[in-house]
């Protein structure tokens, strides 16, 4: 199947001025497009990454729209809305190990206050099934969410509750990445999707598949099952680690921090390496918040600054220095004596002039600790 008619369009991505809306170079003219995906997309849309565009009908507002971007000469989906109709030829085409002989009744049906992308039957029974795209990957290993998603949370609720009353249910990932082996909920991003995810494990039924795309968009039928290691999940799905702080500070401040003194920031982004060993998920929200009570030395920096990002890294190990390490070599400046009174660093704060979230590699190191890191744990046998 082919997800468009014609050939695309190529442009190379430039920003994501909203969610929904990307500026691209396409014929060596600044365009606009259309981007129907709210993730967060950090590691895909890098500056001159290339897209695949489809021209828009008249009057449509933006001309064209993105379909999918390219990683390593691989063509990623990134059209959401898309989704389902590739779920639709896989289902039809029986491709989808275990609902191989399933018949779509109906696409988009409800069930109380909740919406499912398609109504089936197999074996003369009913099943419900949900479609998730999913496009956070590193070479083995496939994630979903790539930022919060309640609504993600509600329907895996809401299928286990079909389950319960006799109705056969599941979720169905669409990994947009051919040569991913293992599929995982994000828990560094959404713990209460991963313990979810964690319970519906014997109660609906739960796959992930590897998609290939070729150059012109159309699918492969190469669709690979990928391993989903369970054990893995139950023992990385808790609330403790790092987290690095990212906040900041519009204009050169000296600022009263604590045992400190007077310290002189200068104006740019600053990122600060934390760890909580437990409750690290209000540890994060602790530092969005402006606070009357100041304790630690990015409580004061935190009363000057705009508070842009707080980013869990969920683990058992003690790699704060390491981290601060890390974030030192792809920095800008220090802030010598910040952050470090308990160890033998010099610092855990570090400064950069420009926002670290459009840095490759700032998301190189953030994306080694979240997704490297694991991906090295895993095997075979963990199932």
């Amino acid at each position: 199947m082919r997800m468009i008619q014609g050939e695309p369009r190529r442009a190379l991505f430039v920003a994501r001025p909203n969610r929904f809306v990307v500026r691209c170079i396409l014929d060596g003219k600044m365009t606009d497009a259309y981007l129907p995906n709210p993730g967060r997309l950090w590691e895909l849309l890098l500056p001159d990454c290339p897209l695949y565009l489809s021209e828009n009908r008249a009057g449509v507002k933006l001309p064209y729209t993105v379909v999918a971007m390219e990683k390593e000469g691989t063509p990623i989906l990134l059209h959401t809305h898309l989704a389902n109709d590739v779920a639709a030829f896989l289902l039809g085409s029986g491709l989808v190990p275990g609902l191989e002989d399933v018949r779509i009744v109906k696409r988009e049906v409800a069930f109380g206050k909740s919406r499912f992308d398609f109504l089936l039957e197999k074996d003369g029974r009913t099943m419900v099934l949900e479609i998730k795209n999913c496009t956070l990957f590193s070479d083995r290993l496939a994630m979903f969410p790539d930022a919060v998603t309640r609504r993600g949370s509600r329907h895996l609720e809401g299928l286990m509750r079909l389950a319960s009353s006799g109705i056969r249910a599941g979720v169905l990932f669409l990994v947009q990445w051919p040569y991913a082996q293992y599929f995982m909920p994000e828990y560094h991003t959404d713990l209460v999707f991963s313990e979810t995810f964690l319970k519906c494990r014997d109660r609906i039924f739960l796959e992930a598949l590897a998609l290939k795309w070729n150059s012109d968009l159309s699918l492969d039928r190469d669709v690979r099952k990928l391993v989903i290691p369970w054990r893995t999940i139950e023992r990385k799905s808790r609330d403790r680690g790092c987290y690095i702080l990212i906040l900041r500070l519009g204009n050169d401040a000296v600022v009263m921090t604590g045992g400190l003194g007077n310290v002189f920031f200068r104006k740019g982004y600053y990122l600060y390496a934390g760890s909580a060993k437990r409750a690290l998920t209000k540890r994060m929200e602790r530092h969005a918040r402006r606070r009357k009570n100041l304790f630690w030395h990015i409580d004061y920096l935190r009363e000057k600054a705009t508070f842009c990002r707080a980013l869990a890294i969920r683990t058992d190990s003690d790699i704060e220095c390491a981290l601060a390490a890390d974030l030192k070599r792809i920095s800008h400046w220090s802030v010598p004596g910040f952050g470090c009174s308990d160890c033998a660093c010099k610092s855990h704060l570090f400064g950069m002039d420009t926002n670290p979230l459009h840095s490759s590699p700032f998301l190189d190191v953030l994306y080694n600790y979240r997704i490297g890191s694991v991906e090295g744990e895993l095997d075979d046998g963990d199932d």
